[in-house]
């Protein structure tokens, strides 16, 4: 059964899974919240580039907007975590009761708000290590392979169209604790991408640079503490060693936050550094440098908002 798969979020990963469906012949239509040009035709494809080892070939994906009105059955989102819940309100008149909708975003608690914010729909998540990024608007780099796993917490068996995720040229594995899941890319992310963001590095310089291995250190005893707390125990008592594999095999790659700081767009601190420490409060766990992790960030972001206001 080939399967209409809508994808919200036109970036390097959304490109990327929309690259594959479309190669295992799903229909796929990327979305977008805004036409911009009405003189342009309703449905005008989008056309990119996919570059990889392996890879190198253009594509042309059709398009969708927010105000259409096709039914939306499968819908994957691969928005930055603080667009997703209004970019799913743009297209809920799209969306019913059987709808199946993938979240596969940074950070964590994210789904608890869309759960809350549209009862009627089903949730499901993923978390993804494949490497993506732009080069440009119309060139999206496939850097490095990677494992996805998707789920739903409480749900055994896979959902009947995740046989299209089984089926793609990157690995996608069925995961019965995706909550555990998330907790792992949720510590990678609060060890590694507020560090290199604030000190300008790669992930490798977390390693090489001593006053930086220490603050990782320190950073990764605390996310242990919490995680502990939360009673993700093995992930607890494997953090330094999870987060140093890492650091260390992708020791040249520029993390998303610090892409997003040097390109002066927001970042999605609120989502991981902010979710950590927000349940560190809740489990009464002191998690100080992470704290300090996420309000030099936030100071970072008001700094540049206050500047853009005097522009």
């Amino acid at each position: 059964m080939s399967r209409h798969w809508y994808i919200l979020g036109a970036g390097s990963i959304g490109c990327l899974f929309a690259a594959k469906l479309q190669a295992i012949g799903c229909e796929v239509t990327l979305l977008f919240r805004a036409h911009g040009d009405r003189r342009k035709p309703r449905h005008s494809p989008f056309s990119f580039e996919l570059q990889g080892q392996h890879e190198q070939y253009k594509l042309t994906i059709p398009a969708s907007y927010a105000d259409d009105s096709e039914t939306i059955e499968h819908l994957l989102i691969t928005t930055k975590a603080y667009d997703a819940s209004e970019a799913l309100a743009s297209v809920a008149h799209r969306l019913d009761a059987n709808s199946q909708v993938l979240l596969m975003v940074n950070g964590m608690g994210l789904i608890e708000e869309l759960e809350e914010r549209f009862p009627p729909l089903r949730f499901y998540v993923g978390t993804t290590t494949e490497g993506a990024y732009r080069q440009s608007k119309q060139a999206v780099v496939h850097a490095g392979s990677g494992i996805t796993r998707i789920g739903r917490s409480g749900t055994l068996e896979p959902a009947d169209w995740f046989a299209d995720f089984s089926k793609l040229e990157i690995s996608c594995t069925w995961d019965d604790d995706i909550h555990g899941a998330l907790w792992q890319k949720l510590a990678v992310n609060c060890a590694i991408n507020p560090l290199t963001a604030l000190n300008g590095c790669v992930n490798g310089d977390l390693k090489d640079r001593e006053s930086l291995a220490k603050k990782l250190h320190t950073v990764c005893d605390e996310i242990a503490t919490v995680a502990d707390a939360a009673g993700q125990r093995q992930l607890a008592a494997n953090v330094h060693t999870l987060v140093n594999r890492v650091v260390s095999n992708t020791a040249a790659n520029r993390s998303s936050m610090l892409q997003d700081v040097e390109a002066k767009r927001r970042t999605e601190i609120d989502y991981i550094s902010g979710y950590l420490i927000r349940r560190a409060q809740q489990l009464n766990v002191p998690a100080p440098e992470n704290e300090k992790l996420l309000q030099a960030i936030l100071k970072l972001e008001s700094e540049r908002s206050s500047d853009k206001g005097r522009e």
